[in-house]
């Protein structure tokens, strides 16, 4: 993998998101790791679905930071979604803090769902909690990823390979 100096990383938006898709075409996780800091929200946010889509656990480190530290809610919650698509149990702490101490009920709303879409039984307990958000979308979204792990228990007695139905159907 390349690797670059932040101090490399042009300050244009253009020329940054133009860059971006060279380093797309290479799979360069790193170069999107530093992207992870840039001061431009839409950078951050279009970094965060970019590491998802071309990394596997090896970023779940980083994006749960950007859960846990980012000042915009909407990059948190693009953190959150991406979390749910990696879809690795390593990432349920970092979701579960989410729902339960993150100010914008727009991050706890998308947290509840990329737990359900992971499917661990590990997220019951802070989903069951969920159902007492003082915010109607997250207790709605916390009974929909409950009815997700309900769905994940019973297809798990029923089949030996994964299923992508629980995953395309959380949220």
């Amino acid at each position: 993998m390349d690797t670059i100096n932040s101090t490399e990383l042009p300050d244009n938006r253009m020329s940054t998101l133009e860059e971006m898709e060279r380093q797309y075409e290479n799979r360069n996780e790193n170069y999107f790791i530093l992207l992870l800091n840039h001061q431009d929200m839409v950078i951050r946010t279009r970094a965060v679905c970019i590491l998802a889509d071309i990394s596997t656990e090896s970023v779940v480190k980083e994006i749960s930071t950007v859960l846990r530290t980012d000042v915009e809610p909407l990059v948190r919650h693009e953190a959150a979604f991406s979390l749910g698509q990696l879809g690795f149990s390593s990432a349920i702490e970092a979701l579960a803090d989410a729902v339960k101490t993150d100010a914008s009920f727009f991050v706890r709303h998308e947290a509840a769902i990329a737990l359900g879409v992971i499917g661990s039984e590990k997220a019951r307990d802070v989903l069951n909690g969920a159902l007492s958000d003082t915010n109607e979308e997250v207790r709605k979204s916390a009974t929909l990823a409950l009815a997700n792990l309900d769905y994940a228990a019973i297809a798990v007695k029923h089949t030996d390979r994964e299923n992508r139905f629980i995953r395309l159907t959380g949220g």
